[in-house]
């Protein structure tokens, strides 16, 4: 019974081996692809890695960080939107600065006030008073020259009619009217005179140095607004209400580096591509004069000539993955810059790797 059993499990496993082996003879057709690699257009181009950018006579976009730390209250703008030059992009926590701006305001006005008063002086009513005096020292005076007058006369006709002492007082009553009368008048003269000019001065330089420390003031609180620089759009924000703003820009937790608040390009019908020649190939570059590429979007059969715009002469590290100089590579890679007009049926963006020939234009071997 056994026997039969392995006999029939055996010739089992071979037919289905067999029906195994004649369904696996059949291949399915692959797939066809759904676009075609980049190819070398030219007889023996130079292939580079580019990048989409925005075109701009200088760095590939605009990068956009605080001058101030601060936590983000509001963020005005959307990606993708166009905005113009001076347009609020974030808006961070001012009211500690917006208070010490105000203190310094009133501090500036209180400085201004002195100094106003210090250059309207002698008052009216303060002169009117101290002629007063003068006019009340002044008779005060001439009393007591009437009372050493008499008190003089009296003695002179009958030495025993007054004593030694009243006449002694009346002299003495002169003398302090004098001095008093001069004082007045001394006092009238310095009202009249007003403010010292180097009291003036000082509240002078006082007020300017309180209205620069307000203007200062001013200038930082305008900080911790950042706005476009440019006419342009916003091609991403990268903070959110409630989180920190530092001056290093904010963190990226995927990249545990920090990247700019707001990125922006301008606006602008070109785009640039900036394409990173590797050094072994850059002896067979053309002349610039001579230069030609073809840009090939990947992921499409999509593939547009560009136009040479400039070199960047500096032969530095391929960035790769961090898009930190400090990354450690081997390869280093001459920029080259070219710009294009995208078609309608393009949807292209910065920041989007492309694949690039170069060559020259009469379609010759590059040296």
């Amino acid at each position: 019974m056994k026997v039969k059993l392995l006999i029939v499990l055996a010739i089992a496993g071979a037919v289905a081996g067999l029906v195994s082996a004649y369904v696996s003879a059949f291949h399915k057709p692959p797939l066809p692809p759904l676009f075609s690699p980049a190819r070398d257009p030219y007889a023996k181009g130079v292939y580079a890695n580019g990048i989409v950018e925005s075109y701009q006579s200088h760095a590939s976009n605009i990068d956009i960080f605080a001058e101030v730390p601060g936590t983000v209250v509001n963020l005005p703008v959307a990606e993708g939107q166009t905005v113009s030059r001076g347009t609020p992009l974030v808006m961070l926590d001012a009211s500690v600065q917006k208070a010490t701006v105000e203190q310094q305001k009133a501090q500036a006005a209180a400085a201004l006030a002195s100094l106003r008063q210090l250059k309207a002086q002698p008052r009216k009513e303060v002169l009117s008073v101290s002629n007063a005096r003068v006019i009340a020292a002044t008779a005060t005076l001439k009393a007591a020259k009437d009372d050493l007058a008499l008190v003089q006369k009296s003695f002179s006709l009958n030495p025993k009619s007054v004593s030694k002492k009243q006449l002694t007082d009346a002299i003495d009553a002169e003398k302090v009217a004098e001095a008093n009368l001069a004082t007045a008048v001394k006092n009238y003269e310095l009202t009249r005179a007003g403010a010292w000019i180097f009291d003036i001065q000082n509240q002078e330089h006082l007020y300017e140095a309180l209205s620069k420390t307000y203007e200062a003031g001013k200038a930082l609180l305008a900080k911790y607004t950042l706005r476009a620089p440019v006419d342009g759009v916003v091609l991403s924000v990268n903070a959110a209400v409630g989180s920190f703003l530092s001056t290093a820009g904010t963190y990226d937790t995927y990249t545990r580096g920090y990247t700019p608040a707001v990125v922006m390009a301008h606006a602008q019908s070109w785009r640039q591509v900036r394409c990173y020649v590797d050094e072994i190939l850059i002896p067979r570059l053309p002349q610039p004069s001579q230069m030609v590429a073809r840009m090939f979007v990947r992921g499409a059969d999509i593939n547009v000539p560009l136009e040479f715009v400039r070199i960047q002469p500096y032969v530095a590290p391929k960035i790769e993955l961090s898009n930190e100089r400090t990354e450690k590579v081997d390869v280093r890679v001459l920029p080259v810059l070219f710009r294009f007009k995208p078609r309608k049926d393009m949807n292209v963006y910065p920041g989007q790797l492309v694949d690039v020939y170069i060559q020259a234009k009469n379609g010759g071997r590059n040296k």
